[in-house]
């Protein structure tokens, strides 16, 4: 049987008697969606990521295939579109000053070594049509519209280094639905920081995914973390049944 997002979830959650104390689920706070203070926040829909060509294929490409990851997104895309939601992309770009870190975490080590989400430099297009660091081509239609905004990218994982939540509060929005990738990374990383900064957020769980590796998955601790942090926690199909809605 196949295991959907919601399975893990629930088989963590689930109400359970530990030394004779009753550990009951968590409240589900949720969020409504308001227009005018409800955006879309997609993280790094890049070919590095979710095409079969990406450099990090090889450790997600399987739960990014088993989640559906890039038909969630891409309705997720739609659904806003269609609706009048605004859509904000918040990228991960390494220009070539970027390599000369003289400290890095596991993965940024990993991310550096192997060339991902590279640019010519931040005020170069060169190379970057059809590079690890370009949008998936499916999501062209809906990022290069003239009213998508596209933030300055992020460097390690959170929006803490980039205008995200300047670009929101210059709109007055609140509220956001999050997907992207991917899921205990930048995405994860993206939740804490607007949850921080006063946004209620509903993430995604089905238009996100992440490696799975011998230390350990990456998607499946998302999972819980997004249930103990988020306001919401939805499906892609309910997603876009609230925008639909709500808009």
């Amino acid at each position: 049987m196949k295991k959907t997002p919601m399975f893990y979830i629930a088989a963590i959650l689930a109400v359970t008697n530990i030394g004779g104390m009753t550990q009951a689920a968590l409240p589900d706070p949720g969020v409504t969606i308001v227009p005018g203070r409800t955006a879309l926040v997609i993280t790094d829909p890049q070919n590095d990521f979710l095409s079969p060509e990406g450099v990090v294929w090889g450790v997600v490409g399987k739960n990014v295939t088993d989640n559906n990851t890039i038909e969630n997104i891409d309705a997720l895309f739609a659904a806003a579109k269609a609706n009048d939601m605004p859509v904000f992309i918040s990228p991960h770009h390494y220009f070539p000053t970027d390599h000369g870190w003289q400290f890095e975490g596991a993965l940024e080590k990993l991310m550096h070594t192997v060339g991902m989400f590279d640019r010519a430099g931040p005020l170069s297009l060169e190379g970057f049509e059809g590079s690890g660091a370009d949008f998936l081509e499916q999501y062209k239609k809906y990022i290069n519209d003239g009213e998508t905004i596209i933030t300055s990218p992020h460097k390690v994982y959170g929006p803490e280094t980039n205008d995200l939540v300047l670009q929101l509060r210059k709109r007055g929005i609140d509220k956001v639905i999050l997907g992207g990738m991917s899921a205990n990374l930048c995405t994860e990383s993206h939740m804490r920081e607007l949850i921080e900064q006063g946004f209620e957020v509903a993430v995604v769980s089905d238009a996100t995914a992440a490696a799975i590796l011998e230390e350990g998955n990456g998607y499946e601790a998302a999972l819980v973390n997004f249930r103990f942090i988020a306001n919401a926690v939805w499906t892609t199909e309910e997603a876009v049944q609230k925008i639909n809605e709500s808009m």
